[in-house]
């Protein structure tokens, strides 16, 4: 990471006087048909972009990303992955993940796209009853909250798609299949 490489900030600048070390730091790569990684949610500090393929996420300590990681070969899917992750603070204790550096607090972990696309849409439902993503939990002391927080989102908007999906003839149980 040298000075020629472009450096975009979003969600506020990073302040000059930390060091990239002090954040938490999230490779993403996108190859076409082969890799591809990328963040569902989650507020950067700061984007670094290395090259046309890849770029690096800059996170504060405590906030919560979904990082979702898909490859393949010529065979099909090799994996299909989606963690949710609480950015650490430098020395802190945390569990290692391919692409993130230092590591985090991995919060909740899922594997198989079936299982993966089925988060992604629970995602979505949370954000279509206006739940913003970026800000779910940020400063939560423990994962518990963490996870009541998401599980309620997730029970208000599985009631909200079954409201509207009986007003429209669908039965509740083609939308919890």
């Amino acid at each position: 990471m040298t000075g020629a490489t472009a450096s975009h900030s979003h969600g506020g600048a990073a302040p000059r006087t930390q060091s990239a070390d002090a954040f938490t730091q999230v490779e993403l790569t996108h190859i076409e048909k082969r890799i591809e990684n990328w963040i569902r949610f989650g507020r950067e500090v700061r984007e670094q972009v290395l090259d046309r393929r890849r770029r690096v996420f800059f996170y504060r300590p405590g906030s919560v990303f979904a990082f979702v990681r898909w490859a393949s070969n010529d065979f099909g899917t090799i994996t299909s992955r989606i963690d949710i992750v609480r950015a650490v603070a430098l020395g802190e204790p945390c569990q290692t993940l391919p692409f993130v550096r230092p590591g985090g607090e991995i919060l909740l972990r899922i594997e198989g796209w079936p299982k993966v696309e089925r988060v992604l849409q629970h995602i979505d439902a949370i954000e279509a009853i206006g739940v913003d993503t970026k800000s779910v939990a940020p400063g939560a002391p423990s994962r518990s909250i963490m996870c009541r927080s998401v599980t309620r989102s997730i029970a208000t908007a599985r009631a909200a798609i079954c409201r509207s999906g009986r007003a429209a003839g669908t039965s509740r149980k083609a939308i919890s299949s």
